[in-house]
């Protein structure tokens, strides 16, 4: 099952979707005149290659559900949801370099340092991570801008998204610890997840209270995330995940199926799943969207 594939939300939610990659065409086309320079072709091409490959969308689509259950409209979160995949797509490309994960296929295809070089693909990530700013201060209400870029900055950042990237890789071959395991995730993971609801209940204007729900939700969510991720590693078909599976251990990574076992890590995400859904009473039925998204981070075959 796929998101792509699967009427995981509803209709609006669905056609969302189709708009994010729309836009996140139109801003990588890099359209120049006499006096504004384009982008080198070959940077383009590598950017292009990675950012509008088959991707899920699922945070991107987070930005623009989180709007709509407080009341905003979606199309006032649409830079901000293009913003967050970007950096999402950066992480990626540089998680794939060979000084990193040392992955060669992403997303059903070659990772970008095998399409392109690595020097390209670590251009290219750089290229992503700084466009994302420009976006969310250009294409993101003014009111709200400078928080926003403020909130993705620190999710994206050395004690978020990076600081789980190396701690992420110090931990490679070391003794099973679920303390440290849950610190990494909480980064890697979670912290964009989490950021990605938070852009959306901003721009939407949404109240302390239903703040306080959505970061209590995405925290849930991304633990969830990484533990069905782990699991996937381990079972699921290559042809469905578009990446290598069993790269995990073969890299000596720490995972819930290593120390949890397989039985325990699905218990742990199911009950992830449910104690995220019961965050979000706040909402009433308009959470519905979300509801949907969590049940489909358990029941995801990639």
């Amino acid at each position: 099952m796929s998101i792509s594939d699967v009427e995981v939300f509803p209709a609006e939610v669905q056609e969302a979707r189709l708009l994010i990659n729309r836009r996140l065409d139109q801003y990588t086309r890099f359209t120049a005149d006499d006096s504004d320079p384009s982008c080198p072709e070959r940077l383009r091409e590598a950017i292009r290659y990675s950012l509008l490959s088959n991707g899920k969308r699922l945070r991107p689509l987070l930005v623009m559900a989180a709007a709509h259950v407080c009341g905003g409209k979606m199309e006032n979160a649409l830079g901000a949801a293009c913003a967050v995949e970007m950096i999402h797509t950066y992480s990626l490309i540089h998680d794939d370099l060979p000084a990193m994960d040392d992955d060669d296929l992403r997303r059903g295809k070659p990772t970008c340092h095998v399409q392109f070089d690595e020097a390209t693909a670590i251009l290219a990530g750089d290229a992503l991570l700084t466009m994302a700013f420009e976006v969310m201060a250009t294409d993101t209400p003014p009111q709200v801008a400078a928080q926003c870029c403020q909130l993705l900055a620190s999710a994206a950042g050395p004690r978020q998204l990076v600081g789980g990237q190396v701690e992420d890789l110090a931990a490679q071959f070391s003794k099973p610890d679920i303390d440290q395991l849950q610190r990494i995730h909480s980064r890697k993971t979670g912290a964009l997840l989490t950021v990605s609801l938070e852009l959306g209940g901003t721009i939407a204007g949404g109240t302390p209270e239903m703040m306080e729900a959505l970061c209590d939700y995405g925290n849930d969510i991304g633990l969830a995330f990484q533990i069905v991720d782990d699991l996937l590693d381990v079972q699921g078909e290559e042809s469905q995940l578009g990446k290598r599976t069993g790269k995990d251990s073969e890299h000596g990574k720490l995972t819930y199926p290593l120390v949890l076992g397989f039985e325990a890590s699905e218990d742990l995400a199911q009950a992830k799943v449910e104690s995220a859904i019961s965050a979000l009473q706040v909402f009433g039925p308009a959470a519905e969207p979300l509801v949907l998204f969590a049940n489909f981070v358990v029941d995801r075959t990639r």
